[in-house]
């Protein structure tokens, strides 16, 4: 069986850099737009609105060069974590778990002021 996602799409805001408690792994997390192909009815595009999880080093790299409104290409896998609410109620959450995440902006010199 094959769990494969591949999203191109914006940050939603800063990425968040966080070290897990017991052996200190490097893991970010940011929230990915991602426009659908298609337009709905009114001629307009729906946008997706995805979690992602990067671990250690490719973790950190994203927390140094990441920006909200950064443009990313991610490949990786689906997470589905299911939980019971204090109400009772089952619910699943959904996340992309990055394996390998390619910066799409240039980074720009800054321009000399005149």
């Amino acid at each position: 069986m094959t769990n494969v996602v591949v999203l191109v799409g914006r940050l939603t805001h800063e990425p968040e850099l966080e070290y897990t408690a017991g052996q200190g792994h490097a893991v970010v997390n940011f929230a990915l737009a991602v426009d659908r192909d298609y337009k709905n009815r009114e001629g307009e595009r729906e946008t997706d609105f995805i979690p992602v999880r990067v671990w250690r080093k490719q973790a950190e790299l994203c927390a140094e060069y990441l920006s909200k409104g950064s443009q990313v290409s991610i490949t990786g896998r689906l997470e589905v974590n299911s939980f019971e609410t204090d109400e009772g109620d089952r619910r699943k959450s959904y996340k992309v778990v990055a394996e390998n995440v390619q910066f799409l902006d240039s980074r720009k010199a800054e321009e000399p002021a005149f």
